[in-house]
């Protein structure tokens, strides 16, 4: 049996009681470190759950994935994922490469960020498509996520925006090279997140456009989600670039239309009340 276990957002402690029992029956315990980062290493996990965990990078799991499911069908192997198997990052390359080998599997959920960013107070069924925000680069400046940003909100709907996280990545010229040389890791903040996005806001003046999100849209700044150090703050798009909520994982909310019971719970972590209130009761039913 294959199983993909969800760890939840915050420590070792987080995995369910039936995931744990799966992680201390399996012959082969991998753990999943690309797509999120618990508050704990590796090291606390091992300890915790009594069994040694085999890190699974990118290149594992999307190269590598028949490694991963060697005698699964004879054996139980489980395939750990921070928050959710199926929350930010589907995994479904892994179950069907399964399904063709006729390896049974099965899915123990847990907590995501998908989900528990709820915890601010805006209402889930409030939010539209997820976005991700990319790092810029020099050459490299994407902006096709800031028009899911605005579509959400024409249509008043909240956006939960994941921000970048590099792990294991290569630089260019080692990459070129086929040099085994990684950077090392970056996590992208809720202040780099909101630079850009007011970077795009000025581009789009210049092109003679208004932007449906301006320096003024009310957003919400969240970060370690889950953690004993958790960290939200709400206010403008300006205030989210200045910001500090410390280290990793950040997300960010773009908000939409709110409804006044959200906008009593978002004055619960403004950042600076009067300039919160002026600009969040435009967008209110």
């Amino acid at each position: 049996m294959l199983y993909l276990v969800g760890l939840g957002l915050g420590d070792a402690k987080d995995i369910t009681v039936k995931g744990l029992e799966v992680v201390r029956q399996c012959r082969r315990v991998y753990l999943e470190a690309y797509t999120s980062v618990l508050t704990v290493g590796k090291e606390a996990l091992e300890e915790f759950y009594g069994r040694e965990l085999i890190l699974a990078d990118r290149e594992t799991v999307e190269q590598e994935a028949d490694s991963i499911l060697k005698e699964a069908d004879v054996c139980d192997v489980a395939f750990l994922v921070v928050g959710d198997p199926f929350g930010a990052t589907t995994h479904s390359d892994l179950v069907l490469r399964a399904v063709k080998l006729g390896i049974p599997y099965t899915v123990i959920h847990n907590a995501s960020i998908m989900n528990a960013v709820g915890c601010c107070g805006l209402q889930l069924y409030n939010f539209g498509e997820t976005v991700s925000i990319v790092f810029w680069t020099d050459t490299w400046k994407p902006e096709s996520f800031f028009d899911k940003i605005t579509k959400n909100r024409q249509n008043g709907m909240h956006t939960l925006c994941l921000l970048d996280i590099k792990v294991k990545e290569q630089s260019l010229e080692n990459l070129m090279k086929g040099r085994k040389i990684y950077e090392p890791p970056r996590y992208m903040s809720v202040n780099q997140a909101a630079e850009q996005l007011l970077a795009i806001i000025q581009n789009r003046r210049l092109q003679g456009e208004e932007p449906e999100i301006t320096e003024n849209t009310v957003c919400v700044g969240l970060a370690r989600v889950g953690a004993p150090d958790q960290k939200i703050a709400s206010g403008t798009l300006h205030q989210m670039s200045t910001v500090e909520l410390g280290g990793p994982l950040h997300s960010l909310i773009i908000t939409g239309t709110m409804h006044p019971l959200e906008l009593e719970m978002l004055k619960l972590f403004s950042v600076d009340s009067s300039s919160f209130e002026n600009n969040a009761f435009q967008r209110t039913t």
